[in-house]
């Protein structure tokens, strides 16, 4: 019998081989809904939509469905546009999908409903006494990296976690490391679970007791759950000393700490709005069941309407080019704040010096093949 790698060789270059053939299939099917005549606009619009968004389905029936979800959202779409409304909806990446496959996709905080909220600095919350100023946008300042795109995988609970490590580095440091949401979603595995959520303050708690993560570039994304890389988890590029819990249900506190740093906050997010939002200051129904890991990383007033700035990770193609800005100082008095973005704000702590800068890691050996009796005929 042939080998295992032998195999694995066969079964890489057969899938090449069916990708290959499924994507000229697809190709030539979306060039006919571009062609044929006897399509309806719709049915061109949403062959446009496919091409420009990459969609491959494995055939036509799945195609089909695909396209009277699309047409269902476009409707929605519609709907909306015909409203006076202080943000926008269009065909996003995700208008294929029913919100229910959306949500189930792309959130990915959990709720630990024994958790109490704490903090690992003996501070408890040092922006208490600070004079926020009117706006704040931690963009310009350079310390925010780039947009990421999390995929099919409900790690936003890292993404969001990296983000406030990275802005709080990048505020003590004068440098912006993109750090490694992999690392996270690989080796944070106490309470956090990976592509399955997690919670901010535990992917903190790893970084402290790990002594520090990795970067980007070393222990690059993958969208799923890997084997913790053991020498590249050693490798602690950046370093925390704490993080701490902003006051729950606190707006005002809130803008404190964003007025300090880019801070981790959990929304509900998995709504239809904010599945096919293209912009403007979202003021959308929204509940706060957390289910969603963002970034805020400022906030300020348009037309008399105050905000929030988010950063997501769905990519640079959804919303504002990856952002969204919610609104904030809600009229009824609502204390959870829009999709409850004030009740579990947290941010990363830093005042010790990163240690020498390790370099690029060599990935671990991996695990010793076990060979079965059979290959051995």
């Amino acid at each position: 019998m042939a080998n295992s790698g032998e195999n694995m060789a066969l079964v890489a270059t057969l899938a090449l081989v069916l990708l290959v053939a499924v994507t000229h299939v697809e190709s030539h099917v979306n060039l006919r809904l571009k062609t044929d005549p006897g399509l309806s606009e719709e049915e061109r619009q949403f062959g446009d939509w496919a091409l420009r968004h990459g969609r491959v389905y494995s055939g036509l029936e799945e195609r089909q469905r695909r396209f009277r979800v699309w047409r269902e959202n476009l409707d929605y779409v519609q709907r909306h546009q015909g409203k006076n409304s202080s943000y926008q909806l269009g065909l996003t990446r995700f208008a294929d999908l029913t919100n229910e496959e959306f949500r189930r996709l792309y959130t990915g905080t959990r709720v630990d409903s024994g958790r109490v909220r704490r903090s690992s600095s003996s501070s408890g919350f040092r922006y208490k006494d600070v004079v926020a100023p009117e706006s704040v946008d931690w963009r310009e300042k350079g310390v925010v990296t780039k947009v990421k795109d999390q995929g099919s995988c409900g790690s936003c609970w890292a993404f969001s976690a990296v983000g406030s490590v990275e802005g709080i580095n990048a505020i003590r440091t004068g440098e912006a490391i993109s750090l490694s949401v992999q690392e996270l979603v690989d080796c944070d595995q106490k309470y956090n679970q990976g592509c399955n959520g997690g919670l901010m303050d535990y992917a903190f708690d790893f970084i402290i007791e790990n002594g520090g993560i990795d970067t980007e570039k070393d222990y690059p994304y993958t969208a799923y759950d890997g084997r913790c890389d053991v020498s590249k988890k050693n490798a602690k590029v950046v370093t925390i000393d704490g993080y701490e819990d902003v006051p729950e249900n606190d707006e005002e506190a809130l803008k404190k700490a964003v007025a300090g740093q880019p801070v981790s906050v959990a929304i509900e997010a998995g709504g239809r709005d904010f599945q096919l939002y293209t912009g403007g200051v979202f003021t959308g129904h929204c509940g706060t069941d957390l289910d969603h890991g963002v970034l805020a990383v400022g906030y300020g007033t348009e037309k008399d309407l105050d905000y929030w700035i988010v950063k997501n990770s769905w990519g640079e193609y959804w919303g504002e080019n990856g952002y969204l800005r919610m609104q904030r100082n809600l009229k009824d008095s609502n204390a959870f704040g829009l999709c409850g973005i004030n009740i579990e704000p947290s941010y990363a702590v830093k005042t010790s010096p990163n240690p020498p800068n390790p370099g690029p890691t060599p990935p671990s050996p991996s695990p010793p093949e076990v060979v079965s009796s059979l290959s051995q005929q």
